[in-house]
């Protein structure tokens, strides 16, 4: 995989894929981190780390690192008073880093997605969670309701973002093992997966929008969940 972007890069080499070789620009070739990590470098013009990272959006920098690898679902209820997003069909790569990035900035203990019809980690996803995905367990499951329903089954309390929702979200313990599901940009929670929540959550909307982003939506709960835990 090649990630691209100064953080997205930054973050690579300090975390737990092995990076290869580093493509940048003379301007970026000067940033400090880049030099302390000890990194083989090799300057190229901007045109070419554009062909190389397949975006303009490369900042002068872009690495080629090993594959990302998914952590186990299972595991991640292993933390007694563990903090979990789960992503129901969340497909925009900008959406999965954004939400990466507020859910190891709050100190969340991963992020779980259905195998199907979601976003994977990509350069792009790398890219908008400014390396986040880098530190920040992601895991994989077949089934998003049954992993939800062995959650819970394992002492998780399961909370769906809904626009529907009955409760407001400061009105629920978020102290203990908790999960929030939140759903894709356009369809929200599917059925099964709404149906294996303990409760359906909502955000207070005061304006003239209907709903919020789900990354915005995430941040939010993310924040509230890591503020009762203080």
């Amino acid at each position: 995989m090649i990630v691209y972007g100064r953080n997205a890069v930054h973050e690579a080499l300090r975390g737990r894929r092995t990076v290869g070789q580093v493509w940048a620009t003379s301007g970026a070739s000067r940033e400090p981190w880049l030099a302390a990590t000890g990194a083989l470098v090799t300057l190229e013009r901007a045109e070419e780390i554009s062909r190389r990272a397949g975006s303009d959006g490369h900042q002068g920098i872009c690495a080629e690192v090993s594959d990302f690898r998914y952590d186990d679902a299972d595991a991640l209820l292993r933390d007694e008073r563990g903090l979990i997003v789960a992503l129901d069909q969340v497909q925009d790569p900008q959406n999965l880093g954004a939400i990466c990035r507020s859910a190891e900035c709050a100190g969340a203990a991963g992020v779980v997605l259905p195998e199907r019809r979601s976003a994977e980690v990509t350069a792009a996803v790398c890219k908008a969670s400014a390396g986040a995905v880098e530190h920040l367990p992601l895991a994989r499951v077949r089934n998003l309701a049954d992993f939800l329903i062995m959650a819970k089954a394992r002492g998780f309390w399961c909370y769906g973002a809904s626009a529907t929702g009955a409760l407001d979200y400061r009105r629920v313990d978020l102290t203990g093992p908790v999960i929030l599901v939140l759903g894709s940009e356009g369809a929200g929670l599917r059925p099964r997966v709404a149906a294996a929540c303990d409760a359906l959550i909502a955000l207070p909307l005061r304006g003239q929008i209907g709903s919020l982003s789900v990354a915005a939506a995430a941040a939010v709960l993310l924040y509230a969940a890591a503020a009762a835990r203080e």
